[in-house]
């Protein structure tokens, strides 16, 4: 009789455990309810810094600014293309001393070369944050805008996969393109 009574006893004991789950969860299920009457919106914030005219301006200032470095990089890249090349069609022709001294010449321009490509890299990057971080500025301030006027809850940017229904992406990217 006592192996009988433990399963039964275990039976019911699981049962009341699981009602009281039930009742432990009534409360989150109703908030669930509730939340389900939130407003939620999306943007791709990919698109505000490609597609925006302030983006464009940005880049268009951004390729003024960078282009005369970026000729000279490229105008570098060139003078050790054309040294090395020179070097590989005449190292078998040259003295030790002479060869030696050529391979120093294009070490260095490659090394000079690399240095001027790391620098005009992290400039490049760090003027394009910049930018970017003035065009989020803007339009965060148009986000918290239009997230009041339309009552939304949460505006989320990050995210696998969004309803083009609750996308506000071209709202925010005409409010920027007014305001400029």
């Amino acid at each position: 009789m006592k192996t009988a009574s433990a399963p039964l006893g275990k039976a019911l004991a699981a049962l009341g455990l699981s009602c009281c789950a039930l009742f432990a969860l009534a409360p989150a299920h109703a908030q669930t309810g509730s939340a389900q009457s939130s407003r939620i919106a999306w943007l791709s914030p990919e698109r505000i810094y490609n597609e925006s005219k302030l983006a464009k301006l940005a880049s268009d200032k951004l390729k003024e600014e960078f282009s005369p470095r970026e000729k000279a990089v490229n105008e570098l890249a060139a003078r050790l293309k054309t040294a090395s090349d020179k070097y590989a069609k005449e190292e078998g022709a040259l003295g030790e001393a002479d060869r030696f001294r050529r391979q120093r010449e294009v070490a260095d321009l490659d090394k000079e070369l690399q240095r001027r490509q790391r620098e005009f890299r992290e400039d490049l990057s760090q003027r394009t944050n910049e930018e970017r971080a003035s065009i989020a500025e803007k339009a965060t301030a148009i986000i918290k805008q239009l997230a009041l006027t339309e009552g939304f809850d949460i505006v989320l940017q990050d995210a696998v996969w969004a309803s083009p229904r609750i996308d506000i992406t071209e709202k925010v990217l005409a409010a920027l393109d007014k305001g400029k």
